[in-house]
Order: C-alpha cells, then structure tokens, then sequence
C-alpha cells in the first residue's frame, strides 16, 4: 500500500507542478527561443489540453479501470516532458505543452479516484488532506522550483526533471496496485466526447485571445469563438441527454452536495489563480524586487493551503461538509479583504506575509474537502467521472479568473495612467497593464525617470488592490453554495451508494 500511495503522490506532485512552474522560467525561455507574442501559449496549452481531456479520461478509468490510464497519463506526460526540454523554438514548446496537458488530464482526476476506491470512509479524510495538500504545493510551489532550477541548471530542466518522477510513479504503480477488473461494460459516448472537446476549445481560445492584438473583444473573431462555444454546449446537452453511458452524468448535478463542490471548486480556482499572479506583481512594483527575487513571495500562501488541506481533510469525517466550507469560506474572504482593503503601498512585508497566510489558509481546505465531498455524493460507477469534474470546473475558474481579472486590472491602470498629466498615447500602449514596468530594462527603452516611474508603479499598484476588493465576491458565492451542502457529511453519506474499498491494491 505504501508504494500505491507514494507513486500517487509523485503522479499527482509532477502533473500539479506543471501548471505552474514555467512562470519563473519564461524569461529564460523567451530569450533563447524568442516568440515573445506567443509565450501566453506556453502556460495555455498545458491548461487547454487538461481542461479538454480530464473529464474524457475520468469517464474511460469509470469503464475500464483506474490503473491502465492512469500509467498510459503518465507515459504521455512523460515524453512531453521530454519534448518539451529538446523544443527549439516558442511553436514547438506550445504543441509539446499540449501533449503535457493530455497526460495530466488523465493523471490528476485519476489519482483522486483511486483514494476513495482503496480506503474506507473513516481514513478518507486523512488521505484526501495529504493529497490535497501535495496538490497545493505543487501549484504554489512550481514558481519558486522553477526560478530555482532555471537560475542554477537551464530552463530546460524544469522539463527533464518529471522524467525520473514519471518512471518512479509508474513502477510503484504497475507493480504494486492491483484493481479489481470488475468494470461495468459501457459504451463510449463519442458524440458527447467530442462535441465537450470542441465547446471548452472554443471557449478557452476566446478566454486566451481575447483583448489581444487583433482580438479585442467586441471583434467578431472573439464574439465568434464565444457563440460556437454555447452552441456546442446546447449540442453537447442534448447529445448527453440521449446518450446511453454519457461522458457527463447530469443526474449527478441534481445532489445538492455534488452541485455545491462543482461551484465552490470553480470559484475558489478563479480566487487562487488570481492571488497567486497578482501578489507577485505586487511584491516587484512595490519593493522593486527582480522576477527571480519574488519567486519565492507565494510560500507564506503555501504554508497556509497545507495547513489547512491537511486540517480540512481530518475533520471531514467529524463535522458536515457545510460547517468546514462555510468555515472556510469566511478565512478565505477574511484574506482576500486583508490584501484589498488594507494591504496598500505602505505596508510592510511582514503584514503582507500574514495576509498571505490567512489567505491560504482558506484556500487549501477546497483541496481535500471538495474531493470527498463530490466523491462521497455519487454512485461506485462514476467516481472517475466526478474525480475529474473537480478538477475541469477548477481550472475553467482558473480560466476565467486570469481572464477577467486581467481585463479589469489593465482597465484600472490605464484609467490612472489616462488621468495623468501629458501622457504619451504611445507610452499607454506599450504598456498596457502596467507588467512591462516591472523590467528595468523595458524602463531604460522607454526613458522615462525615476519620479514617473515611480508615479506608474503606484498606478500598478493600485489595480491590484482594485483587484483584490473585488475578489471577494469569489468566497461570498462559495459561501451561499456551502450552505446550499444540508447536513451532509462523510459519516452521514458514507458508501451508502455501495463503494467499496479495492481490497486487492498492494496485494492485500
């Protein structure tokens, strides 16, 4: 059982760590590939392809079994790991990215999956608090691996280092995990799986493109994108409703308790996508500290999401879902008005480090709570199925929360750079949101001086802290669906749906 655990773990760390760990290292990479105008896609594809792929692995492991798609994941994140690290230039890193994504769509909803099959109710928790909180880690954790790892070796490394954790997972794996091959047969719902595929594309792509050159958002290129994303969900929905063994099970939507975890997981992604981009942001404009400098500026956020995933995942068996998530919640709110509403210019490191704390604190119970939640409210036959719907409605939040929150920080900084006296057109272009400021050598090219750019700097700033008000509507929607979750809980619910854990794995 030990080597179950530890190749899940590896499994879930490498395909976690991925999402995150090439902000650090984009510098780098740009500089010796070049394609500045496409590096967007570098993080994009990755989330995309995961999106894309998730809950259409979580429906396959449902059918024919956890274990072959969990390693041929594996396989596929490897050698895109390994793609990625001979890429020569920004086109090829993108497609390869691409690849990652596939193999962590079906790692990441998988890993969760297997948890609930191998222990029984009252061990749940723990487990789900330790697997959440590698899966915190790994996210808030990648930056800082990556700087670190790009400033000592090559960015290349941050790529080639998931080859010997790939290989350990899938030895673990393969050898030690035995699962029961009692699988209901079913039929593969293609039309639903390709008609998903097509839907979330169109809506990414208009989330990505969107704003940029060439794509504002009132073109009809964005709007386009945006209209066949709802059509081919209308399409998606009707195929679904017809379909024998469907890709997503609508029935599921009707427990209030899977329902509230889907929002409550799509909401806290928008929340922790946008602390983790804009507080480094913050950090460089406010204390002129170097990208490299503020990589490591997410840890106290990452000490607090363990602590509480690990917490969250105790308790899960000894109070109601709605009392841990209403909890969390309110910390996560009480955090997110800390870095709007008192946090500013003038505040110390030390006072940003605490409300930085506080704010993970209510992040990571999201991580191990939401999986036993959702996994806890649904059938034998369909945990791959929710497993990987935790993590598409976390990442389409994650989507959507860079998308809006980047468009209303570029809207605030270029109000207060329009408010300024004699201000160049040209300038406000060049700069947009206010991140090009941040490197001395773009400030050198503009020439401007100091006092101004210290003037923009406060712009920056204060769109962050713009930002960061508005966020809390983020808690306070998840704090009406966590009161939406009734009385239930894991003692309450327990298998009552007749999972039962796989007594085989480990060769027990």
């Amino acid at each position: 059982m030990g080597l179950v655990i530890a190749g899940l773990m590896l499994g879930l760390f490498m395909s976690a760590l991925d999402q995150t760990i090439v902000s650090t290292a984009m510098t780098q990479i740009i500089a010796k590939l070049g394609g500045f105008d496409k590096f967007v896609w570098v993080y994009s594809a990755y989330m995309i392809a995961m999106v894309v792929c998730s809950p259409i692995f979580g429906k396959l492991s449902d059918m024919y079994g956890r274990k072959r798609f969990f390693l041929a994941g594996l396989f596929v994140f490897m050698a895109g790991s390994i793609l990625c690290g001979t890429a020569q230039n920004m086109e090829q890193l993108i497609i390869y990215r691409a690849i990652q994504g596939i193999g962590g769509g079906a790692v990441t909803p998988i890993v969760f999956a297997i948890i609930f099959d191998l222990f029984p109710p009252e061990k749940r928790g723990k487990m789900m608090g330790l697997f959440g909180a590698v899966f915190g880690i790994s996210n808030v954790f990648g930056p800082i691996m990556g700087g670190a790892i790009t400033d000592s070796i090559s960015w290349r490394w941050i790529f080639y280092i998931n080859v010997p954790i790939a290989v350990l997972s899938f030895i673990f794996i393969l050898k030690a995990y035995h699962e029961s091959t009692n699988h209901k047969k079913q039929n593969i719902d293609w039309a639903g799986a390709i008609t998903l595929a097509a839907a979330v594309l169109c809506l990414m792509f208009g989330l990505e493109l969107g704003g940029s050159d060439g794509w504002a958002w009132s073109s009809w290129n964005t709007i386009g994108l945006f209209v066949a994303s709802a059509v081919l969900t209308a399409i998606f929905v009707a195929c679904e409703r017809r379909a024998k063994d469907p890709i997503i099970a609508f029935k599921l939507f009707k427990d209030n308790v899977f329902t509230s975890s889907m929002m409550i997981s799509l909401l806290y992604g928008a929340a922790m996508i946008g602390t983790a981009t804009y507080i480094p942001i913050f950090i460089q404009g406010v204390f002129h500290k170097t990208a490299t400098e503020t990589s490591t500026v997410l840890t106290p956020m990452l000490i607090g999401v363990v602590l509480s995933s690990q917490v969250g995942g105790r308790i899960a068996g000894k109070l109601r879902y709605r009392t841990v998530m209403i909890f969390s919640a309110l910390v996560l709110f009480i955090g997110l008005s800390l870095l709007g509403f008192v946090m500013d210019a003038s505040t110390s490191r030390l006072y940003i480090t605490l409300f930085m704390i506080v704010t993970g604190l209510g992040i990571g119970v999201s991580f191990s709570l939401l999986s036993i939640s959702t996994l806890g409210s649904v059938p034998p036959q369909y945990k791959g199925s929710a497993s990987s719907l935790i993590t598409f409605f976390r990442t389409i939040g994650s989507a959507l929360g860079v998308t809006v929150f980047g468009a209303m920080q570029k809207h605030v900084f270029q109000d207060g750079l329009n408010a300024l006296p004699n201000v160049d057109p040209q300038l406000a272009e060049q700069i947009k949101g206010g991140q090009a400021l941040l490197d001395p050598t773009i400030q050198t090219q503009m020439g401007l001086s100091q006092d101004v750019i210290n003037v923009l700097l406060g712009n920056l700033a204060d769109s962050i802290l713009f930002l960061f008000q508005w966020s809390v509507i983020l808690p306070a929607g998840a704090l009406i669906f966590a009161l939406l979750m009734g009385r239930a809980g894991l003692e309450a619910r327990g298998d009552k749906q007749g999972a039962k854990p796989a007594p085989t794995a480990g060769g027990h």
